[in-house]
């Protein structure tokens, strides 16, 4: 397969899907399990303050769409759209991409849907933290406990929690899905946290530091390039490795690496899909990512979307 692009570099970066298939992702920290452990138990002992800020026009006439601000842990505050149709099967955690969302995801009749935007980011921008994802992404990487990634995986652990405690049902039936940022945040944080059920992580980011071997479009090359003029941040981002957390997923995930990737290293998103453990691994692997899609991606779309409301929907 020759994709056709601009790019100054390939973004296959000469793998071949058989290479992509045996990256395998680093040894892990000693305490990493106990650092995320204990963010999630930090995250956990905070009782969420929230309120709806306002009720917003709904495309479908039996899901309401609310907007809603939350105080954190460590007092920032961040906003959140929760789309709650009449009769719900089920719940969704939404994780978003690296950019500035400000819209509420489509309405979907089955599930109650929630997409935070995450500190620093979108509706949630802050005077304290950049917004541009190249300067969001190394925001206080001076250490494990300032770096940005740890409060980002705890704002989502505040969503859900603000979810349920908005509808109680949701907590029956909660399941996760999100592409790029949003499937690299899905590794970090789904592992700690057995409130979820099932998952869907597509062309997920911040996997093995391999990738900072080759350059991108998105933001990797950021920390890439970070690295370079200060080689110790690795240690701090060795922590903040989705292909290390994925190797403690105990729930059935979906996940969708892709071949060709300009924005997102495909070494790093494989180290993130081959370290999930089989017994709870379904992967199909996209030709493209982040690129205009092909037709067999096109299907492969429709494919993966039935499955995942399939698995969503399971009881």
């Amino acid at each position: 397969m020759t994709i056709q692009h601009g790019f100054p570099f390939d973004p296959t970066h000469g793998y071949s899907q058989e290479q992509l298939l045996k990256i395998a992702s680093p040894e892990a920290p000693a305490d990493f399990e106990a650092f995320w452990r204990n963010n999630y138990a930090l995250a956990m002992e905070h009782k969420p303050y929230y309120f709806i800020e306002r009720e917003i026009w709904s495309p479908e006439e039996k899901v309401r769409i609310f907007a809603v601000r939350a105080k954190t842990w460590d007092n920032l505050e961040i906003s959140l759209w929760i789309l709650h149709p009449e009769n719900p099967k089920g719940a969704v955690l939404i994780g978003h991409g690296y950019g500035n969302p400000s819209q509420p995801p489509e309405p979907d009749g089955d599930f109650t849907l929630c997409l935070p935007c995450v500190r620093g980011l979108g509706r949630s921008q802050c005077r304290e933290i950049p917004w541009l994802p190249p300067r969001h992404v190394v925001h206080g990487i001076a250490s494990r406990e300032t770096y940005i990634l740890r409060g980002v995986i705890s704002d989502l652990w505040l969503a859900a929690t603000v979810m349920i405690d908005l509808f109680p049902d949701a907590a029956a039936n909660l399941n996760y899905m999100g592409s790029s940022m949003g499937g690299g945040m899905g590794a970090l944080m789904l592992p700690w946290d057995s409130r979820f059920k099932a998952a869907y992580l597509d062309v997920p980011t911040f996997g093995a530091k391999i990738r900072f071997d080759y350059p991108s479009t998105g933001s990797g090359e950021a920390c890439r390039l970070y690295i370079q003029e200060h080689p110790e941040a690795l240690d701090v981002l060795a922590y903040f490795d989705a292909s290390a957390s994925a190797k403690y997923l105990k729930i059935p995930t979906i996940v969708t690496p892709a071949l060709f990737d300009p924005c997102v290293a495909p070494v790093g998103q494989f180290s993130v899909a081959n370290s999930i453990p089989e017994t709870c691994r379904t992967m199909f692997i996209r030709e493209v990512g982040h690129f205009a899609p092909t037709e067999k991606d096109k299907e492969l779309n429709l494919k993966v979307d039935a499955l995942r409301r399939e698995l969503f929907l399971k009881k």
